[in-house]
């Protein structure tokens, strides 16, 4: 069953929420160019495990970190190679041996046989799949630049593709920090004193920069790319000696930095989700706490992915039901106020002692592991892992609908 065409998409949207159509093929892309791409493995891996196979098929499409592209058997996540990655991204395969870890990574990958012939045909590491039509919809789990910046998601337009999440213009504002900023304080919504500095300008006269950081902000400071995710490149700064070798981490990983006033505040996260019923408001869940324990100064990259007890996620998060209720709100104004659609988790901070409110950030493709904070908050909110991924292939079918429907010719009055 290929894509259809724009006339009967409606049609299928339609069957695929009454439950009367044949299994939708589901590409799941994974991998990317960026500093989040194992990160993206793990994630895929738990959203091919969870999708309902009594409506979908799988289609895995792979992007390594040198932006090839590969389909089916050849796709990375049956490559993994070391011992530490095996370990670290499928801990339930500890202790077996490498033959039973790879047969257990190619069960996970496993495909219907329609899907094994057509991926046999495929070219790898080119990307004619995608107008050969052989899935339906696309679900990226791909985390980072590159991936969840509009990049992915403007390519997907060009194919006349459906697929999951947000698009191109608030994947873009979600994935650069400053700009997303910006609009979350022309909304009215609090954020959190910051400067941006670029490569060019940093360079010609850093001295300058720095003296500016001191004016303007105070100790601690948190160094970060402007357009990472998963806390890549991300430095808490406590003394002036260490400004200018945090700032050159952030620059290996972005052109434009942020240098971000550090805040006494509990750290809450908010999944959203847009609603089936276009126009209602989205799906808020309860708010979360994410709290890193002592041995992590914040909630950084290897608190979140490299030590297991790194730290500690309390939902719902313990506050007040009033500040709860605040909360939500706040997040569910975010969503609207950066254009999303589809899904995304919204980082806040909250105020030790005054429960005042800041603007973090905002993750347009969340992380989908077992431990990540999006499914495992919209679960506690009553709505299960399989029926989040039905919810978000369906919403992608139909805004997919609705776009077809618009005029791409001119008619005059």
């Amino acid at each position: 069953m290929g894509i259809s065409p724009p006339n009967i998409i409606d049609t299928i949207a339609g069957e695929i929420r009454m439950g009367k159509t044949k299994k939708i093929r589901v590409a799941v892309l994974y991998g990317g160019r960026s500093g989040e791409h194992d990160v993206s493995l793990v994630s895929a891996a738990n959203v091919i495990q969870h999708l309902d196979r009594s409506q979908f098929e799988v289609v895995p499409i792979g992007i390594d970190k040198h932006g090839g592209w590969f389909l089916g058997d050849d796709t990375p996540l049956l490559q993994l190679q070391r011992e530490e990655e095996r370990k670290l991204f499928a801990p339930t395969l500890i202790g077996k041996t490498a033959h039973e870890r790879e047969s257990d990574y190619c069960s996970t990958f496993s495909s219907s046989p329609e899907f094994n012939h057509l991926a046999s045909t495929g070219k790898n590491g080119q990307i004619g799949f995608l107008t050969d039509r052989i899935f339906d919809v696309v679900f990226p789990v791909i985390h980072g630049p590159l991936c969840e910046d509009g990049t992915v998601q403007g390519l997907l337009e060009l194919a006349d593709v459906p697929y999951v999440g947000c698009g191109v213009l608030s994947s873009a504002i979600g994935m650069d920090k400053d700009v997303s900023k910006r609009l979350a304080k022309a909304a009215g919504i609090s954020i959190a004193p910051y400067l941006t500095i670029k490569r060019g300008t940093f360079e010609k006269n850093p001295t300058h920069f720095c003296t500016l950081v001191e004016k303007q902000l105070s100790y601690p400071l948190f160094v970060k790319p402007s357009n990472t995710g998963s806390s890549v490149g991300i430095t808490k700064v406590k003394h002036p000696d260490d400004l200018i070798p945090a700032i050159q981490t952030a620059f290996k990983y972005d052109n434009k930095i942020v240098v971000e006033q550090g805040i006494n505040a509990l750290e809450i996260e908010v999944a959203v989700l847009e609603s089936l019923e276009n126009g209602s408001d989205p799906i808020v869940s309860i708010p979360g706490e994410v709290r890193p324990t002592k041995n992590h100064e914040f909630y950084s990259y290897a608190s979140k992915y490299l030590d297991e007890n790194g730290a500690e996620l309390l939902i719902p998060a313990p506050l007040p039901e009033e500040l709860q209720t605040k909360v939500r709100q706040v997040a569910k104004e975010i969503f609207l106020a950066l254009e999303c659609e589809g899904m995304a988790r919204v980082d806040l901070f909250v105020e030790r002692g005054t429960n005042h409110i800041y603007f973090n950030e905002i993750n347009s493709i969340p992380g989908f592991t077992k431990i990540s904070m999006y499914p495992k908050l919209m679960g506690a909110s009553g709505m299960p892992y399989s029926e989040l991924l039905t919810h978000l292939i369906t919403l992608a079918t139909e805004r997919h609908a609705r776009k077809s429907q618009l005029s791409c010719e001119y008619i005059a009055d």
